[in-house]
């Protein structure tokens, strides 16, 4: 089973890629290196403490890279002409999309399998951005899930494969949730992929909502978020 995936060069995603070439052969990486750019702060301080978390506990026993991986090879964006050529070339059974933009049609049509989406909240109530974090800010601590879904042409609206909650502690802090969503992307990522390779196929369901868009969240809300968060966590 031929499998590409589609990311970006941040610590966590490169913490998934490893985990998953663990268990199955990576075919290619496609790593996207353009950045969308608010017009307003969304810098925070727990931002740089998030990242030395995972550092050092995603990345505790791992001192490769992705091309130690698997083929990589960097674009712009995954949707430009010669990402496409490359994509068609390798002529995927299965796309995995963690962390880029929006795909263009001819991208997620490549794979002959199942093209899949990662999204850390639940599109049915969050689409968009920092998914997390606009369910923290509006107290809803039930949707802390992280989802798995088949691409269509819309924004993380395609069907829906699997869904997990995220288990959080009395200790838990804002900047370990990353490490946590990405560890549950890991486990569904390996579930599917054991589904599609011993069976050929995976459940899936139509999303009952048609969640909300969100942009970036502005730096100021995280201050709030921070304190809903170790506000709930201690009542666990």
């Amino acid at each position: 089973m031929d499998i590409v995936l589609l990311t970006t060069n941040t610590t966590h995603h490169l913490y998934y890629a490893w985990k998953l070439s663990e268990r199955f052969d990576l075919q290619a990486i496609f790593l996207e290196t353009q950045s969308p750019t608010p017009n307003f702060e969304t810098e925070h301080p727990f931002e740089k403490q998030r990242e030395s978390y995972e550092q050092d506990v995603l990345l505790a026993n791992f001192s490769g890279s992705f091309a130690t991986l698997a083929d990589t090879r960097e674009f712009v964006s995954v949707n430009e002409l010669e990402s496409v050529t490359a994509l068609r070339a390798l002529a995927p059974d299965v796309i995995l999309v963690f962390g880029v933009g929006k795909l263009a049609k001819p991208v997620f049509q490549m794979a002959s399998l199942a093209c899949l989406n990662l999204h850390g909240g639940n599109p049915e109530r969050y689409r968009g951005l920092d998914s997390h974090l606009w369910a923290i800010y509006h107290q809803d601590f039930d949707e802390l899930v992280t989802s798995l879904h088949h691409i269509d042409a819309q924004l993380d609206t395609g069907d829906m494969v699997f869904q997990t909650h995220l288990k959080l502690k009395r200790d838990s802090r804002l900047h370990e949730l990353r490490a946590l969503n990405t560890q549950a992307c890991v486990n569904l990522s390996l579930l599917a992929l054991t589904s599609l390779n011993d069976i050929g196929w995976l459940p899936a369901r139509t999303q009952s909502n048609r969640g909300r868009y969100y942009s970036f969240m502005p730096a100021a809300l995280k201050d709030v978020c921070i304190k809903k968060f170790d506000l709930y966590v201690s009542k666990l």
